[in-house]
């Protein structure tokens, strides 16, 4: 069982940047592959960025590519994601997730999700 609670969301004007954190409870974290999703207002969740067990491969969508960068320090069992040139359509709820034998962008394989941080951007 995995408990991930994320933070660092918050209002921003187009341009800007903000960092999110997940924190990962449990002394398995370097098991987990993790990711970062996103749901925006009245649209499905997306799939934004995503990296392996041990952090040596990282994807992304086409849409966060070059502005996002995914990262993990499974000494402190935490993930982040650098978000930099944010725009108003990466307005969304972000969710963190975690998964022992899935790593890639399809939600329903992930099997621990956090609660969401929201991140709003300004035009």
């Amino acid at each position: 069982q995995v408990q991930l609670v994320e933070s660092g969301g918050g209002l921003v004007q187009a341009g800007g940047s903000l960092r999110l954190s997940c924190a990962a409870s449990g002394r398995t974290f370097s098991s987990y592959a993790m990711a970062w999703f996103r749901q925006a207002p009245g649209k499905e969740r997306e799939f934004a960025a995503g990296i392996s067990w041990s952090g040596d491969s990282t994807f992304y969508a086409d849409s966060v590519k070059g502005r996002f960068t995914i990262s993990r320090d499974n000494a402190k069992s935490t993930v982040y994601l650098q978000m930099n040139r944010l725009k108003p359509e990466d307005t969304a709820v972000y969710y963190c997730a975690a998964s022992r034998e899935y790593s890639g962008s399809l939600d329903f394989r992930y099997d621990y999700w956090g609660q969401g941080t929201q991140v709003s951007v300004s035009s």
